[in-house]
């Protein structure tokens, strides 16, 4: 099985199993090894009190991303602690998109970093998260 295959196989076992994000919108674009990008179209049931996209849907798009890219191995990882910074609001209509890659990998930890775009290019948030793998697999594979 290629990195690629095992990756694609990955997010589809786990997305399948992931009400949260799939109910709130968040959409699956593609997946590599240690990287991954997801969308969420803003729609009116995002939107807080200023109406703009609120920040637990974005912080749910970048986690969403940061999860797949994470999980890209096969192998079953846990977020160990996440931190984001808003930049710029999520306006209400446009495709929000989520951008993460792996950053450094040791042992049994890593560190992704997670882009949010806006529809026009510009970064609505950056999440840097910390993984921890722990016991299991996505699927029966020997590794």
């Amino acid at each position: 099985m290629t990195p690629q295959d095992r990756a694609e196989q990955s997010a589809k076992a786990m997305l399948a199993n992931d009400a949260a994000s799939t109910g709130a919108g968040v959409v699956f674009s593609s997946v590599g090894e240690g990287s991954a990008e997801m969308t969420l179209t803003v729609e009116d049931r995002h939107l807080n009190g200023h109406g703009i996209c609120h920040g637990g849907y974005i912080f749910l798009l970048a986690d969403t991303a940061f999860a797949v890219a994470c999980n890209s191995r096969n192998q079953v990882t846990v977020a160990q602690e996440n931190q984001i910074t808003f930049v710029s609001p999520g306006q209400p209509g446009e495709v929000l998109r989520a951008e993460a890659r792996e950053m450094t990998r040791t042992g049994r930890s890593g560190v992704y970093d997670v882009t949010v775009y806006g529809g026009d290019g510009r970064i609505v948030a950056l999440m840097r998260g910390l993984a921890r793998q722990i016991k299991g697999q996505h699927f029966e594979e020997d590794v």
